[in-house]
């Protein structure tokens, strides 16, 4: 997978093409040079960079005492990096998996998400959760999901869902920076995709959507890898005469709720596709709130497209089944224009 020809202006003006894991890498080490408050922990975050090796080096340069291998203890880095958080450092808590997030379920939603309210603005919990999303990797049911519709419910925390190395680096240099418990979701499946990368540090802002290729006849508004199944479907819809707007949504919370209304109420149809679960899921949310803002301008309901409400089976074929395609895609475009 590779980056498409029809990415952000601001993407096209660095000449310098690197992996998505390698962007994050950077934004990880240009902050913890520039702030020596930033540290990382983690299970096999040091030595091993992670099984994603997307670490690798970190340890050689910052030492065990800022990249640190953690026990087999999700609540527990979790709340060491809350605490850590409390009293003045910029912790970037490793969870290998998005699957393993509800074991520190109580550290994240009850104390992360609540210190600041509850202390009437004088706690800050500026703490980083990088962890994954993303099936296909044939990791089966408790290695596979993206939960991250979970954490987008919960007022207190901000959710990124990266969709492109540009989009990784200036979205994970933010969170560092940001006073507020920020949830990274990285799709496991994305660190080899490449593109443009500035070698400077740049942030995204938080709720600053992108459109990655504009259109006239239909909104598509994705998250993470399912940004590229959108950008395919646009191809295959092209061929038949439909322009489609493909929107890379990049934060779940807050949402860039300006951007995909006026959006949908420039192509008149919208459809949203996201690789998390689609019953109760972010889907429904993004759906609600074109449905909502949009609503005198659309010629046809929202579609959405997300995972289908089954544990993550482990059989390839299976598998594949279970996530939007851009077939799939184009088959819910197809019946929009033909209410």
């Amino acid at each position: 997978m590779s980056m498409p020809d029809t990415m952000l202006r601001e993407t096209q003006e660095s000449g310098r093409i690197i992996t998505m894991g390698e962007a994050i890498r950077e934004a990880l080490a240009q902050e913890m040079r520039r702030d020596s408050r930033v540290f990382i922990i983690g299970e096999d975050v040091a030595e091993a960079g992670t099984p994603f090796k997307v670490l690798q080096g970190l340890v050689d340069e910052f030492g065990t005492d800022r990249v640190i291998d953690s026990p087999i203890s999700e609540p527990g880095i979790t709340g060491l990096g809350i605490g850590a958080a409390m009293t003045g450092l910029r912790p970037v808590v490793d969870i290998m998996f998005g699957d393993f997030l509800p074991l520190a379920s109580d550290q994240i939603i009850n104390q992360a998400a609540k210190v600041h309210y509850m202390s009437g603005g004088k706690l800050k919990v500026p703490l980083v959760i990088r962890t994954t999303l993303g099936a296909t990797r044939r990791s089966a049911a408790q290695h596979s999901q993206s939960l991250h519709a979970i954490y987008s419910h919960i007022p207190g925390l901000k959710v990124a869902v990266p969709a492109t190395p540009y989009d990784a680096k200036g979205l994970l240099i933010q969170a560092i920076r940001d006073d507020n418990p920020v949830i990274f979701f990285e799709d496991k499946m994305m660190y080899t995709v490449k593109g443009p990368v500035p070698e400077e540090p740049y942030v995204i802002p938080f709720g600053q959507a992108a459109i990655m290729q504009e259109g006239t006849d239909v909104t598509l508004v994705a998250t993470s890898s399912m940004v590229y199944v959108a950008l395919d479907a646009a191809k295959l819809l092209a061929d038949q005469g439909i322009s489609a707007e493909v929107i890379n949504v990049r934060t779940t919370s807050p949402l860039d709720r300006d951007t995909l209304i006026r959006s949908a109420m420039k192509t008149t149809r919208a459809v949203v596709i996201d690789e998390g679960y689609q019953q109760y899921g972010v889907t429904a949310e993004i759906a609600s709130v074109i449905a909502e803002g949009a609503f005198y301008y659309l010629d046809a309901p929202v579609k959405r497209l997300g995972a289908m409400d089954v544990p993550v089976p482990f059989s390839p074929p299976l598998e594949d089944l279970t996530v939007p395609t851009p077939e799939r895609v184009v088959r819910v475009v197809q019946s929009l224009f033909n209410q």
